[in-house]
């Protein structure tokens, strides 16, 4: 399955709301934990359920309101066991499916007295059961028993960027790292070392291109505001002020750089898993490309988001389409995107649903700030 993550904002950029086109950018949030070790029960979730549509319930988990939920992985060979990774160093662990989840500590870094986040959380291997953790201070944790202990993997102070997103692939020891300033590694011994597989950096290459026409390059920051990657490994990720997009592939040695479909700038973008892109603007227009050879083919879709950004879109496997955004906002679409139908229950939701992830048909979650988790009952 495709992974992404979103970066760069303080916590007090998700409070404004995306309605009126202003700016919510759910993945700023981004950090990390420093420190690892075995992990320490908590107290027990005692989750309560509320239904927000005949598909959707909300689980009231045992946090902290002003808790971002980050990032959520199951075992491939154990869907019923995962983790839920959100700010304010906040890790839960579930072995039902998602329906009740448990508190864990790192006690490591509890003895240091940190207060971090975890960003990403990927579990793949020969087994199912190897697992990584990325945050801001830069941190990768690693697993090899599915979470029942973690090890931290030491990184090269010289890391360009802050790791924001992981992927454990298939075979022991394999996995791709991304950081916010666009650099992809790529390790197979698990972490101890890295092969670097964009050879150019973001800045050079938008330095060298700056002639060819891309509207807002002069104005990088330096860092990616989203970073997606398809099941197949390509990359889109969105410039911080959202005036352009660059997409990468295995095989290249430098991103490529894309100008934006629309005036208004770019919210999030993703992969479809037909192929082709999705892309989302800050006022809430939302656009599909359909052709793989030009990803700079857009065609607008009928949608009316009522002026509410939508942050994320997320692909059941049997076609269904979800998008999700500020207030609480959910739409379905049955065919492809033509049409779409709002999940009026959202609205009653107190806050902003940032990410859409499908683990299967049957077993699917929305993250959001204010400690939302919504699980898939449909």
């Amino acid at each position: 399955r495709g992974r992404s993550l979103r970066l760069q904002a303080h916590d007090g950029a998700r409070a404004e709301g995306a309605q009126g086109g202003l700016r919510v950018e759910r993945r700023s949030v981004l950090a990390g934990l420093a420190g690892a070790g075995v992990l320490a029960n908590g107290c027990p979730a005692e989750a309560k359920t509320n239904l927000v549509s005949k598909e959707w319930e909300v689980v009231n988990l045992p946090l902290d309101p002003e808790v971002v939920l980050l990032d959520i992985a199951f075992e491939p060979n154990n869907p019923d066991h995962g983790f839920l990774l959100g700010t304010k160093q906040t890790l839960l662990e579930t072995n039902d499916g998602g329906k009740t989840w448990e508190k864990r500590t790192l006690e490591a870094a509890k003895d240091e007295g940190f207060n971090y986040r975890f960003n990403s959380i990927s579990f793949g291997g020969a087994d199912g059961k190897e697992g990584y953790i990325v945050g801001k201070p830069p941190i990768l944790l690693h697993t090899s028993n599915a979470g029942e202990s973690w090890e931290r993997v030491p990184l090269n102070a010289k890391l360009p960027g802050t790791p924001v997103l992981i992927t454990a692939l298939e075979s022991e020891g394999q996995a791709e790292m991304t950081t916010d300033v666009g650099a992809i590694y790529v390790t197979s011994n698990a972490g101890l070392l890295w092969k670097a597989a964009v050879q150019e950096t973001v800045d050079a290459t938008l330095n060298r291109t700056v002639s060819s026409g891309i509207s807002g390059a002069s104005f990088y920051t330096g860092q990616f505001s989203s970073v997606k990657r398809s099941p197949e490994g390509k990359y889109v990720a969105v410039s911080s002020r959202g005036n352009f997009y660059m997409t990468w592939e295995p095989g290249q040695t430098y991103w490529e750089p894309h100008n934006r479909a629309s005036a208004r700038r770019l919210q999030d973008m993703g992969w479809r898993p037909q192929g082709g892109l999705w892309l989302a603007t800050r006022g809430g227009d939302l656009f599909f490309n359909n052709d793989e050879k030009n990803l700079e083919n857009f065609k607008q879709i009928n949608f009316g988001a009522r002026g509410y950004g939508i942050l994320d879109v997320g692909f059941q496997p049997d076609g269904t389409l979800w998008a999700a955004g500020g207030s609480g906002t959910l739409y379905k679409s049955q065919d492809g995107g033509k049409k779409w139908k709002r999940v009026k229950g959202g609205d009653r939701i107190p806050g902003n649903l940032y990410a859409v992830r499908f683990v299967s048909e049957k077993q699917g979650y929305i993250l959001g700030n204010a400690s939302i988790l919504l699980r898939y009952i449909g």
